[in-house]
């Protein structure tokens, strides 16, 4: 019987660094403690399982429940999703990534109550968001903007980018907040209850979850939900496919989007993006080589094959 797991929910508005936040503190795990992570994304198309696999190791074991936020599925691919991850790994700690479109309040409320009740021990709340958005006083979106007070961390993220003036602004009106660039933060800083009595666990399961069938080469699959905003459009393309990142740039350039993201092939090597629409485009190298994946999440309906022909047309020239 697994009883009192610590379990941390990430939550924030898209964009705000939520799996930077994750990545940084992977680095961090104690050793020999076993973790599982459960990522919630919009999007039809799971991609932070991919932005994250390499910073994973032996004692993570990592799950995605993409289309939709997890308080809004039915309850079913969440009930049945994180209890085949509690399963599997068997851990000592839980992540929960909410996706930046969830609802961050009512998922808490379902994770205290039956069937988790007694199963997950829930920790204060992580609240990731952009540091410039606290200063000039915007408001979150609406779910985000009720999780607010319930936040037992709240990380002013990529403080790097606000002048000297805007941070004194922002350690006077936000005193609570944890500033941070790229989400830069100490496992020390995470609040956390006093953990539970150690336990012995069997040893967790080493396969890994089911996972995308391989693409064919040449082979291209879109993930998409037109039926209501916001939109989401998403590609899954065979790692064969290389693309000009100067050409990527244009095509994201010319194309209007709430949220960019991607892992893809380049003539400049393997290559990941994380972009909302003010930010500059920025790529990190990435070591995943299974196939790319980019996904867009849209305020207006896309033009789906107009925007596929131009993804088309950014590929190398062979």
């Amino acid at each position: 019987m697994l009883s009192q797991i610590p379990t941390h929910l990430i939550a924030g508005p898209l964009g705000a660094g939520k799996t930077s936040l994750l990545q940084h503190l992977l680095a961090q795990r104690p050793a020999g403690e076993r973790w599982a992570i459960l990522i919630n994304e919009f999007g039809q198309l799971g991609l932070d399982r991919a932005l994250l696999q390499s910073s994973t190791e032996a004692g993570v074991s990592l799950a995605e429940i993409p289309g939709g936020c997890l308080c809004c599925v039915n309850g079913v691919p969440f009930q049945v999703g994180l209890g085949r991850l509690l399963r599997k790994a068997r851990p000592d700690r839980l992540w929960i990534e909410c996706s930046g479109l969830g609802h961050p309040t009512e998922l808490l409320a379902q994770l205290a109550n039956p069937p988790w009740q007694g199963v997950l021990d829930l920790q204060p709340l992580l609240m990731v968001v952009d540091a410039a958005q606290l200063v000039s006083g915007a408001a979150l979106p609406d779910s985000q903007q009720r999780s607010l007070p319930l936040a037992g961390l709240l990380i002013a993220n990529r403080t790097d980018l606000l002048s000297v003036e805007s941070r004194q602004q922002l350690a006077d009106q936000w005193p609570q907040a944890l500033a941070c660039e790229h989400s830069t933060v100490d496992w020390g800083d995470i609040p956390c209850h006093a953990a539970p009595p150690a336990t012995t666990h069997p040893p967790a399961a080493t396969e890994q979850p089911i996972g995308q069938l391989a693409l064919q080469p040449a082979q291209w699959q879109c993930h998409a939900q037109l039926a209501q905003p916001p939109y989401s459009l998403a590609w899954r393309i065979a790692s064969d496919q290389c693309f000009s990142l100067a050409g990527l740039e244009h095509w994201l350039s010319a194309t209007p989007w709430l949220r960019a993201k991607g892992i893809l092939r380049t003539n400049q090597g393997w290559k990941t993006c994380n972009l909302l629409p003010q930010d500059r485009i920025h790529w990190q190298d990435s070591e995943w080589r299974q196939d790319s994946r980019l996904e867009l999440i849209c305020a207006e309906l896309p033009a789906r094959e107009q925007l596929e022909e131009g993804l088309r047309a950014a590929r190398c020239r062979q």
